[in-house]
């Protein structure tokens, strides 16, 4: 009988031998976004619905200050697959500095679609940087190693523009993106991006209503009080990066149309300014070259340190936006960037640009550029961002101009308040003025004040209901082509985009029914 029961507990104890080892060695999936999330089944991700990829334990890297373990802590550790994305985790803090540990680890995790070496919360418009602490609005995907990025706004609204030169009218500004990589290796990676927008169908050849604004023509005519729309294809880009150890790694970067080098991020995809509907007075003194048909761009990357070259076509597009401009690389540009923090994001550019003004063929610009973005989240649902841009543009037979811009967006849940100011030096043949006034320069000050209102909030797409008011403080000079108020506009809107990604998605009870 002692027998017996010693070979029943031996068959029980090899049972479960058998059981412990076929727990540690299962395949298990985990969500990119949030690595907590470990499941025994592929499916997707309960807090973000993303699909959960496999945890692959072979593709542990040696990691800085972590012994590697011996076969019996292996065993000790089979519970927790999730260290493997925590050491991926301390390995990058390692790489990228001590101000990396306040960042959640999935944000430390994820790649720019530029740069590998680069966190994906810095990546921007073009090749350039936000501060590493932006939160991003957006949707991923994984397809194996493979990440697509979605992004976009839609801004239907009203607008009243309240002067002699003003325009009242419904209409909805709007643009969308993808970004795509695909690693090569463990140091190398192809990145593609698409972007576009429907202004054309929204806003018609004339563009939206803007006081004082310009740039740009309609129907041979230089546009002026008004936002020209954006061409159908803003970016079809390629792009290959290279890891050389842990600080340097370098990048090469084509478009057509794509964004040299040259001045801070589109305003459209700053976070200071993504919550105000309008285009900056001073967008053609700061950053006009996001949409340029033809680029070529090297960057070299030393940690937080970034020096960039670009050779790409000046001229502005054309008023046909759902055509291609023949591509001709006759301009350059090159930048300096520094993101000496996770909060702060630092640019210095100058670039050379080749006949930009259709109307103006034999007229060239050297433009120069500096702008400071700080970001600084507040909480897993809060925000303050805030930007100092400044453009001066140099044309040759008018001299210099210049514009400074100051903007801030601060978000706390679903509600969310913005300002900008902005000054900038309007020359009178830009604003389209009689021949006595062509040749003087204008200063325009403009101030902005604005309030979203989310109505949906973190179920996948926020929808708020916006305001703002613009109020304009010019020289009494252009009174007789304004009229003598003072002028301002108005505008009521709905404001449509993803929601925030990651660690910024909202809780399920803090959801509307409706959006869980």
């Amino acid at each position: 009988m002692q027998k017996i029961v010693l070979l029943m507990f031996a068959v029980v104890a090899i049972f479960g031998a058998n059981l412990v080892v076929a727990e540690s060695t299962a395949q298990k999936y985990t969500c990119v976004m949030h690595p907590e999330v470990v499941m025994d089944q592929p499916g997707e991700c309960p807090k973000c619905g993303m699909t959960l990829v496999p945890v692959k334990a072979e593709e542990k890297r040696p990691t800085l200050n972590v012994q590697r373990p011996t076969s019996n802590e292996e065993k000790n550790k089979s519970a927790h697959e999730h260290d493997i994305v925590d050491q991926e985790a301390r390995r990058l803090k390692a790489e990228h500095g001590p101000e990396s540990h306040d960042m959640p680890s999935h944000e430390m995790a994820m790649a720019s679609s530029l740069n590998l070496a680069d966190p994906m919360s810095r990546e921007s418009s073009g090749s350039s940087w936000v501060p590493d602490s932006t939160p991003m609005y957006g949707r991923m995907f994984m397809f194996g190693d493979d990440m697509l990025m979605l992004h976009g706004a839609i801004f239907p609204r009203y607008v009243n523009a309240n002067t002699q030169r003003g325009d009242d009218r419904i209409d909805a500004p709007n643009w969308f993106m993808a970004m795509y990589s695909h690693p090569l290796g463990e140091n190398a990676q192809l990145g593609f991006r698409g972007m576009m927008s429907l202004d054309l169908l929204t806003e018609g050849g004339r563009g939206y209503p803007l006081l004082f604004q310009t740039g740009e023509t309609w129907n041979g005519n230089a546009l002026h009080d008004r936002q020209h729309p954006h061409d159908l294809f803003d970016e079809i880009s390629v792009s290959y990066s290279q890891k050389f150890g842990h600080d340097f790694s370098a990048y090469l970067y084509a478009g057509y149309p794509g964004e040299p080098a040259l001045g801070p991020p589109a305003f459209m995809h700053r976070l200071s300014a993504m919550d105000d509907p309008d285009a900056p007075l001073g967008h053609h003194w700061q950053d006009s070259t996001h949409v340029t048909f033809g680029v070529v761009t090297l960057g070299l990357v030393w940690r937080d340190l970034k020096i960039e070259g670009s050779t790409f076509k000046g001229r502005e597009p054309d008023e046909r936006r759902y055509d291609f401009d023949s591509p001709k690389l006759d301009s350059f540009s090159g930048r300096i960037s520094w993101n000496p923090t996770k909060n702060v994001a630092i640019q210095v550019s100058h670039g050379y640009l080749h006949s930009p003004e259709e109307l103006e063929p034999d007229a060239n610009r050297h433009r120069t550029t500096a702008s400071f973005i700080y970001n600084k989240p507040l909480g897993p649902d809060a925000n303050w961002s805030s930007s100092v841009v400044w453009g001066q543009n140099h044309d040759s037979g008018h001299g210099k101009t210049q514009s400074i811009l100051l903007e801030t967006d601060y978000q706390r849940g679903r509600d969310t308040v913005y300002a900008r100011f902005e000054r900038v030096e309007k020359p009178g043949h830009e604003l389209v003025l009689d021949p006595i006034d062509e040749e003087r320069v204008f200063p325009i000050n403009a101030y902005t004040l604005g309030y979203v209102r989310d109505l949906s909030h973190g179920g996948g797409i926020d929808v708020g209901l916006g305001g703002q008011v613009t109020l304009n403080d010019v020289p009494g000079a252009l009174d007789r082509y304004y009229g003598g108020d003072v002028p301002f506009s108005l505008q009521v809107f709905l404001r449509v985009r993803p929601s925030l990604m990651g660690g910024h998605q909202m809780k399920d009870h803090e959801m509307a029914p409706n959006e869980k």
